[in-house]
């Protein structure tokens, strides 16, 4: 594990907190929301740890009590008497204190309380969680409790971006465990700059007041609580509430005989977290995804299909929708005869592979006299031109908004992370590279101000 620290921490220089709340359901201020209820905070090693001091102020504005475990690589970065003065009681950092355990034992401690919250969660926090490792107080107390858990990540882009990293939240996510941020932007490290920075303490309260008062549902442990907008602007909350969202993803398998098959490189990453995004706004979501090595989202409708046809009738049957979202890279070729066995390599000449046009299934529903969604999405994956070839896109298959992407360089097609440019008839809007969880929080909330819209017109 890189870093300086066995708890690396990725926070920017100057981290002042900002108000902004995320882009779920969320009813806060009620002082009904925090009677009598409690978290155990556990601060991770790593320079962010300084804003769970201010967590903690605010935690205890709104009447909700904290406890807190300090770790031996946090204590490098606040102490326990600040922490503990905050709290108002004592600050828990030693497995084997004799005092500790006879007041209160690690076992009561994870459960004498109303929610877990492990901030920063460090990228060896994360690791200990996800293989169930207990070697000092904050890990057994995470595995001893029977309590819901929620994490802020904070550590470096690069290792945020690690596939160990990766491997242990999909671990975590599929644990149940709820998770806030992370956010983008410049680390402590000079020159660093991408996702791993710790979400603001206004944003982990947010997360926290709803997974107390019970909303943190499946969908938002999928891709966690709180997205944020370009430019800095709150998600607006239950911004999809009552709307059908149709989202597919994915390749297509277009088979050439029982063993061979054509498609495209797609991972379904990208389709899957907008599903989970639109899922945790709010709305009703059927996905329809082609074969991917990805679980199904959480609370939403999944339906399984290989070819285009295939996906363009799970597409059709899963109409009426309000808004159409076509992330799914579908082979635009199938071969015209499909062999019934095995084709044999023989030393002959080459089989011959006569290939038919897939249908269209963007411009299949955009162009709907009848039934068309109120807005229809689709992706461009494109090597060159990107934004041009987008443009002619958008007027040639009638949708309301091509999401264009440029797949030329490696890492894309498959990876965690995105470039796209959103192309409509009024101009083109470019985005950074962002994580694909992160392009999927924005990009709903940019629909659901396009369906607003169109709804108020």
């Amino acid at each position: 594990m890189l870093g300086s620290s066995p708890e690396h921490d990725g926070a920017p220089h100057d981290s002042p907190s900002r108000a902004m709340l995320g882009n779920r359901r969320l009813r806060l201020r009620n002082p009904a929301l925090s009677a009598s209820r409690s978290i155990l905070l556990i601060i991770g090693g790593g320079i962010a740890a300084y804003k769970c001091l201010e967590l903690i102020r605010r935690l205890k504005d709104r009447g909700i009590v904290t406890r807190a475990i300090l770790t031996k690589a946090g204590e490098e970065f606040v102490t326990p008497l600040s922490v503990g003065t905050l709290c108002g009681e004592r600050c828990f950092t030693d497995l084997f204190s004799l005092t500790d355990e006879a007041d209160i034992g690690h076992i009561a401690l994870s459960r004498s309380t109303d929610l877990l919250v492990v901030a920063p969660a460090t990228a060896d926090l994360i690791a200990k969680m996800a293989t169930g490792l207990a070697n000092d107080l904050a890990s057994t107390a995470l595995l001893a409790t029977d309590k819901r858990v929620l994490i802020a990540p904070a550590m470096n882009p690069r290792m945020w971006q690690h596939p160990a990293t990766r491997r242990n939240m999909a671990q975590l996510e599929k644990d149940g465990v709820l998770v806030v941020g992370p956010n983008s932007g410049a680390m402590a490290e000079r020159g660093e700059n991408g996702p791993g920075r710790m979400a603001e303490p206004a944003e982990i309260l947010a997360a926290i007041e709803l997974a107390l008062a019970g909303e943190a549902t499946a969908q938002q442990r999928a891709i966690g609580f709180l997205g944020r907008l370009p430019g800095g602007a709150a998600n607006p909350p239950g911004a999809l509430a009552g709307r059908h969202v149709l989202v597919t993803s994915g390749p297509t398998h277009e088979a050439i005989d029982p063993v061979r098959y054509i498609a495209n490189r797609s991972s379904g990453k990208q389709g899957h977290a907008i599903a989970a995004a639109a899922a945790a706004a709010g709305a009703r979501v059927t996905l329809v995804s082609g074969p991917v090595a990805l679980p199904d989202p959480a609370g939403v409708e999944t339906v399984h299909v290989e070819s285009a046809r295939e996906m363009l009738a799970a597409v059709e049957a899963a109409l009426p929708a309000t808004i159409a979202v076509f992330t799914a890279a579908v082979a635009d070729w199938r071969v015209a005869d499909e062999a019934p066995e095995k084709m044999k390599k023989d030393g002959s000449a080459l089989p011959p592979l006569a290939l038919v046009e897939n249908p269209d299934i963007l411009a299949t529903i955009a162009h709907l006299q009848s039934g068309r969604p109120d807005l229809v999405v689709g992706f461009a994956a494109e090597t060159e031109n990107v934004v041009a070839y987008a443009q002619a896109k958008l007027a040639r298959k009638g949708c309301d908004l091509i999401v264009a992407n440029d797949v030329g360089g490696t890492g894309v097609m498959g990876g965690d992370a995105n470039t796209v440019h959103l192309v409509t008839s009024d101009g083109v809007e470019s985005w950074p590279t962002l994580a694909k969880r992160e392009v999927a929080t924005r990009l709903v909330a940019h629909i659901a101000r396009l369906a607003a819209a169109r709804a108020g017109a």
